[in-house]
């Protein structure tokens, strides 16, 4: 993208969200904060940066912004298998190739066997926590090798080249999630991708980028590959519920708070109900996900234990 001319994709008929915007915190709910601390820490290599709330907030190793909101509640139901309406899966961008690799061979020595795809545009492992909740790690191709065909970007799920991905780590140790290490995008099971159109490309301002995916619609704002999938895979099944792990709020971070109100009145004005809550503006999807549109990421300075 140059300006605002697209090299590929659907630009949101109306409001568009500006080209830098990016994906903030995940929150999460889950059944056992100690259980799901040793996972995050010790099999995704997260840093706890505070207590809070009956709940911890994680981040990276070089910086205090948190990636991850943990909070507990005793008793709640495991994702099932064939999933819930809400989160498919959070994604966690690596800062290249080789960190990748050694976070491949760090699930090795570990005996975890992570699903893996080429996606043309970025190469991926995919886990589950130990509430079922579904995760991506990830990293970008450079942007200069992404292929457009008949006015979508050309993505894929193809087999992983295990090999060549765990060489690029050069026989380093993973010593947990690097400097640079971000939330790259969100993937969401809906309902109807109509209705999810409907929501993130008319009224909240994504652009489309790949709508030929069997069953899954992918947005983004900037001509990133996405920030955001959509996908029909687990048609029929309820809305996560407060009785289940689930996502409770994901973040877009954008530039200014002009553009918090622009893309909460767009939102309004397509009959969506908008909450403002100091800089930022709070909604929900069709299917009860929620979404918080801020201008930065948020910071938790950690407290007395």
């Amino acid at each position: 993208m140059t300006g605002d001319t697209l090299e590929y994709g659907i630009a949101a008929p109306g409001y568009r969200l500006p080209p830098a915007t990016r994906v903030g915190r995940v929150k999460l709910q889950v059944s056992d904060l100690d259980r799901s601390l040793a996972y995050y820490r010790g099999v995704l290599g997260f840093r706890v940066l505070g207590e809070v709330g009956g709940g911890v907030h994680l981040g990276a190793l070089d910086r205090d912004d948190v990636l991850l909101a943990l909070r507990e509640q005793k008793g709640v139901r495991p994702v099932p298998r064939r999933g819930l309406l809400g989160l498919y899966h959070f994604a966690i961008l690596l800062p290249d190739r080789a960190a990748l690799g050694r976070f491949l061979i760090h699930l090795a020595h570990l005996g975890v066997q992570p699903g893996m795809s080429d996606h043309f545009v970025s190469e991926a492992l995919y886990l589950q926590d130990p509430d079922n909740l579904g995760i991506e790690v990830y990293a970008d191709r450079p942007r200069g090798s992404w292929r457009h065909e008949n006015g979508q970007l050309a993505m894929a799920s193809i087999p992983l080249d295990v090999e060549s991905v765990a060489a690029a780590g050069g026989g380093q140790p993973w010593r947990g999630m690097p400097a640079g290490t971000t939330i790259g995008h969100m993937h969401l099971h809906v309902g109807d991708i109509e209705r999810a159109e409907a929501f993130y490309h008319r009224a909240l301002g994504l652009d489309k980028v790949v709508w030929s995916y069997p069953g899954a619609l992918f947005l983004s704002a900037g001509g990133y590959h996405h920030h955001l999938g959509t996908n029909t895979w687990a048609r029929g099944a309820p809305s996560a519920s407060d009785a289940d792990a689930r996502l409770l709020e994901w973040e877009l971070i954008v530039p200014t708070s002009a553009d918090v109100a622009a893309a909460a009145n767009s939102l309004a004005s397509a009959s969506h109900d908008v909450e403002r809550v100091d800089e930022s503006a709070i909604v929900r999807d069709p299917w009860g996900t929620q979404l918080r549109i801020l201008t930065r990421d948020v910071r938790y300075v950690a407290c007395p234990k």
